[in-house]
């Protein structure tokens, strides 16, 4: 198709605020079931509560020993970190679940988007970037709701729960914590601020080379006829060195977050015993309230590391929530809306047509045809005159800036969408086909079930019966990733055959045989010909042996409409027509 190929323009996100209000919209979309994040977390808080009254209850038995080991008490304690286990596995099993119900439901609503987005956001956006929105982005948005968020708050009632309990045994030492562990947290904040950064760096160097990954592999034969393999490893090269850079900054942060955090706990701890031991030596602090103390202030030690990492993976997630976001925000394809209209025996129309894939470059200019019901309209150029583009309207991947297309005099835009398309039949001249079987292939989005005589039937119509019953499998063969055990003219016949079975109303062939050999070409035409039987036929060839006999030819030069008629009309109407043949002749 005649447009442009640019780099892609996607945003990028910055580092920022998390914007809560938009992550809580994000994740209402997905519908989860909040009962299990609310059972989980309140599970999660009790096991919490269960761990912050097991020092008291250490401290009573510690300071009854000098009678005797309280068997009762002890197992008590020994009951209760039991159950405190039981009841984390239990919460950590909800939270889990659902998480993965909502990074299920977000990738589906990504999914949903991405197969109905307009082909337009698909020109500039390469298929591997949005690979990583469904994949890395979303993985990242789970792990802040069902692991980090969940920690964040037992930690945070755990932090404060024991930082209350520890006041109440002892204000004094209590004090010298409240001083401490803020001092702890300025030290903090400039690593986990860096951290945020190069977080949003990674996210977007791994969206980029998964793109060129994706771009790469998909187009290998081209690659490899082209010599490229050195090229395609440099190009790989320096995007894995950038993420491999980044990868070293992020793991030299996190090495020192890790060090620079024990080591201020240790400081405390080490601090907060040499204070508590002259207090037990003194006489003013028995044995158990040290040793319950310090059970406490190695509950808060673990905490106080969550909520530090959970900062760093929120800024994470803020980019990804950004870009998710940003992509269920692009408008997608409207496919139900508007009436239905049979376009059988209607006569389709293009009227005053301007239509520019960007601003300032146009490509169509005041494009008018007509296609009366059951003729053949053949569309006849130079290269990069517009034809495909012509064909990309009237499928409506675009809209046109001016102008309309019309079937029966009704504006097409005004029609249903799938309703439109389910009765359009279009053979390009590189058919696409999937990965899977024949019989998926023939029968690839149409409605309805189909028996093996139906795909049999239509395989005969278009030439092609004879070598897919010389396959393994017959209509049950794998023809592998974008058709490769397929030559290209049983491409063409698949194509022609899936066009039969989808018995369309208007028919659209793009070059259907430009790059085929003769013996293929011969039997493309002849399945062509009995396609074309019955059905309004629009066709872009530049083989004039395709088009001499059609009952239209349009002559599309630098986006307008040059001259129309059969050929000998324009031979004698239209020097460019004709200059145009001769050159066809030479060839």
């Amino acid at each position: 198709m005649e447009r442009r190929i640019e780099a892609p323009t996607n945003k990028q996100a910055k580092p920022g605020k998390f914007d809560l209000q938009g992550f809580l919209n994000l994740i209402r979309q997905t519908k989860p079931k909040y009962w299990q994040l609310w059972v989980g977390l309140l599970l999660g808080l009790l096991a919490t509560g269960a761990q912050l009254v097991v020092p008291k209850f250490a401290q009573t038995l510690i300071n009854g020993f000098s009678h005797g080991v309280n068997t009762a008490l002890l197992g008590g304690v020994i009951g209760l970190f039991l159950l405190s286990a039981v009841i984390s596995a239990v919460s950590g099993s909800l939270l889990g679940i659902f998480g993965e119900n909502v990074v299920a439901n977000l990738r589906t609503t990504l999914w949903h988007k991405l197969v109905r987005l307009r082909v337009s956001y698909f020109d500039d956006v390469k298929t591997g970037e949005m690979t990583s929105r469904l994949v890395n982005d979303t993985t990242q948005i789970k792990d802040l709701l069902a692991n980090s968020f969940p920690q964040m708050v037992t930690s945070l009632m755990q932090l404060i729960g024991a930082l209350v309990i520890m006041a109440f045994m002892d204000w004094k030492m209590t004090a010298i914590m409240f001083l401490a562990v803020p001092l702890m947290m300025l030290v903090m904040f400039p690593i986990m601020r860096w951290t945020r950064g190069v977080g949003h760096q990674r996210q977007d160097a791994l969206a980029k080379f998964s793109g060129t990954a994706d771009e790469t592999l998909t187009e290998i034969r081209l690659v490899k006829s082209s010599n490229a393999e050195n090229f395609e490893t440099a190009n790989g090269g320096d995007q894995i060195q950038k993420l491999y850079k980044i990868g070293v900054k992020e793991a030299l942060y996190d090495s020192i977050a890790g060090p620079v955090m024990t080591a201020s706990m240790m400081a405390l701890f080490v601090g907060v015993l040499v204070y508590a031991a002259a207090r037990v030596a003194s006489g003013t602090m028995s044995m158990g309230m040290l040793v319950s103390f310090l059970m406490y202030l190695f509950q808060i030690i673990g905490p106080a590391g969550t909520l530090g990492q959970f900062f760093t993976t929120l800024s994470k997630a803020n980019g990804s929530t950004e870009r998710v976001r940003d992509l269920l925000a692009e408008p997608e394809e409207q496919l139900e809306a508007g009436a239905t209209q049979s376009v059988a025996d209607q006569t389709l129309a293009m009227e005053h047509v301007d239509f520019a894939y960007e601003d300032g470059q146009p490509i169509l200019h005041d494009v008018n045809f007509e296609a009366k019901p059951n003729t053949v309209v053949a569309f006849a150029g130079p290269s990069g005159g517009g034809k495909s583009t012509v064909f990309g309207l009237l499928e409506r991947y675009y809209q046109p800036q001016s102008g309309q297309v019309t079937i029966g005099g009704q504006n097409v835009a005004d029609l249903s969408l799938a309703d439109w398309r389910s009765q359009i039949g279009y053979v390009s001249q590189d058919s696409a086909i999937m990965a899977g079987t024949i019989r998926d292939n023939l029968t690839y989005g149409l409605a309805g079930t189909f028996t093996d005589d139906d795909l049999w039937h239509v395989l005969q119509l278009a030439s092609a019966n004879k070598f897919v019953r010389d396959m393994p499998n017959g209509l049950d063969t794998q023809v592998g990733e974008r058709g490769v055990k397929v030559s290209g003219g049983q491409r063409q016949r698949l194509a022609i055959a899936r066009a039969f079975l989808r018995d369309p109303k208007i028919l659209m062939l793009d070059e259907a045989t430009a790059s085929l050999d003769s013996e293929s070409e011969a039997m493309v035409q002849q399945a062509l010909g009995e396609l074309m039987k019955g059905r309004t036929t629009l066709v872009i060839a530049h083989r004039l042996s395709t088009i001499v006999d059609a009952d239209d030819i349009y002559f599309i030069e630098h986006g307008s409409v040059s001259g129309h008629g059969t050929h000998q009309e324009l031979m004698d109407q239209l020097p460019l027509y004709r200059d145009y043949v001769k050159i066809q002749f030479k060839e």
